[in-house]
């Protein structure tokens, strides 16, 4: 069993093995099958097929299991790494020690974005972007959104989503928007005029790559996604009597038939459950 922990609480050894584990595992290209893999899995509402990561109610579950398979690639490297979280209803400043040089880097610089600082910014050879929705091979960041402002997530944001007893409802997309704690974690609205919620409000905060399906290509992903994981245990602990809706399969006729993962239908490509993922205990705990 190991301990996951907020970011503020790792020792300066402990960043510098995060760091160094996470740039292992890019150059061994092992990073960038993690990146198509989540791009590959982020299908919206309007495609076709089976969605399992995202505007779905395997939101959580397809996380939580793809997080580990990522964590356990970099004990592979060093067994003493774990994913550290990212709290962004508390810490909430471009100068948090979370974008010093010797841990994710800063801001990108004006123009183009690209980050300078710290050890995965292009300039230093070992952070190229090979896959992506743009051409761009350097890491970007554009904090706040500044030409079209956008904040990070509130305590008191979460705390809406955190007190829905129910985990997901009809119609089980990104329409969800009116009940449901997944989707008012998750974060879509009927447009992004209306505000983005929670953890996509995150992703458009640090812009660049975070804003795109290949958002894993920013090493912030993982403590950004880290903490959404921990706010899923926190809602469980909060509602011992809800939980993973639906619990069967939507019955055909229903628009989603086939398209969303029930309790006990496995997850690609992984071939685990929902059911199989509720406990995180099994796993790791959070300090």
């Amino acid at each position: 069993m190991h301990t996951r922990k907020n970011h503020q609480d790792l020792t300066r050894e402990e960043r510098a093995r995060f760091v160094a584990a996470l740039l292992e595992v890019k150059g061994r290209g092992v990073y960038d099958e993690f990146v198509r893999l989540h791009g590959r899995y982020f299908v919206a509402d309007g495609e076709g097929g089976r969605r399992e990561a995202h505007m779905c109610p395997s939101f959580f579950p397809w996380h939580r299991q793809y997080l580990l398979e990522f964590e356990r690639e970099l004990q592979k490297v060093d067994p003493s790494v774990t994913l550290p979280y990212w709290d962004w209803t508390q810490d909430r400043s471009a100068t948090s020690s979370l974008w010093a040089d010797d841990f994710l880097g800063g801001n990108g610089r004006p123009g183009d974005h690209q980050v300078m600082t710290g050890p995965f910014a292009h300039q230093g050879g070992n952070w190229p972007i090979t896959v992506g929705v743009t051409e761009e091979k350097y890491l970007m960041r554009d904090f706040g959104r500044p030409a079209d402002p956008v904040a990070l997530p509130t305590p008191e944001e979460l705390a809406w989503a955190l007190d829905d007893p129910v985990y997901d409802t009809a119609p089980w997309d990104s329409t969800a928007t009116t009940a449901g704690f997944r989707n008012k974690v998750e974060g879509w609205t009927v447009g992004e005029k209306e505000g983005w919620h929670n953890h996509n409000r995150v992703h458009l905060w640090v812009g660049g790559q975070m804003t795109g399906g290949t958002s894993p290509n920013d090493p912030v992903f993982w403590l950004h996604h880290t903490f959404i994981d921990l706010i899923w245990a926190r809602w469980q602990r909060r509602h011992r009597g809800a939980g993973y809706e639906p619990r069967r399969p939507v019955p055909a006729g229903d628009p989603q038939h086939g398209r969303v993962v029930a309790l006990d239908e496995p997850l690609s490509p992984w071939n685990v459950r929902p059911a199989d993922l509720l406990d995180h205990t099994r796993f790791y705990q959070y300090a």
